[in-house]
């Protein structure tokens, strides 16, 4: 439950970053912070459960690709969270940008927060 707490704020930040650094790439119609938890949960949601599916999919091209092609799945996942909720991006090549700015952000407010990841034994 914490880690679920924990991954929403950090996408809630990563999302508020980038849409103020990057404000035509990504942006909300309405809200405050409530939207930015809103997209968070959603982005963490759809990171969990939709991207492996679309990644396993994916596989051929992205092997062809030499994973490139993971880009484009991460700005499909970001435009479906955003059909679902006030985040609005500028296309599917913003919602690439944006994913990947979003990845980067997510990142390094990860290591400012002071996450960690779970042990694999």
């Amino acid at each position: 439950m914490r880690n679920l707490v924990m991954r929403t704020v950090i996408n809630s930040l990563a999302l508020w970053v980038v849409s103020a650094i990057f404000p035509s790439l990504i942006w909300f119609e309405r809200g405050g912070a409530a939207s930015y938890l809103i997209a968070g949960l959603a982005l963490g949601s759809a990171n969990a459960l939709l991207q492996p599916v679309l990644q396993i999919l994916a596989l051929p091209v992205t092997v062809l690709t030499f994973g490139l092609f993971a880009f484009v799945v991460n700005g499909i996942v970001l435009s479906i969270v955003a059909a679902f909720t006030n985040l609005e991006t500028g296309g599917i090549f913003a919602a690439i940008l944006a994913a990947i700015l979003l990845s980067i952000t997510s990142s390094i407010v990860s290591q400012i927060l002071g996450e960690k990841k779970p042990k694999q034994s």
